[in-house]
């Protein structure tokens, strides 16, 4: 589907058209929407990200609940939601 995965981990994950997920970036059990970019050195666990997300390089997405919770919104199971708009106020407030 156009995706490319350079030098990158993805388990048990499903990731839609023109994603882009850069070197040393993990990836689990996850879904990624069209036209994401996850940067370098990135960790996404229990994540859903939405379309045309730019995932700067090093974030980290499920691996602290309670960073997840003050960033994104996260249900009750624990998987987090990543949108344009909480990710971007997640950076400019990092």
């Amino acid at each position: 589907g156009g995706s490319i995965i350079s030098g990158a981990v993805v388990r048990d994950s499903l990731l839609f058209s023109q994603v882009r997920v850069e070197e040393r970036s993990l990836i689990e059990r996850s879904v990624i929407m069209p036209g994401v970019h996850i940067g370098k050195g990135c960790l996404i666990r229990r994540a859903i990200i939405d379309e045309h997300c730019d995932v700067p390089d090093g974030t980290q997405i499920g691996a602290d609940v309670a960073l997840d919770r003050a960033r994104f919104d996260v249900s009750p199971s624990g998987v987090v939601l990543v949108t344009p708009e909480t990710l971007l106020a997640a950076t400019v407030a990092g």
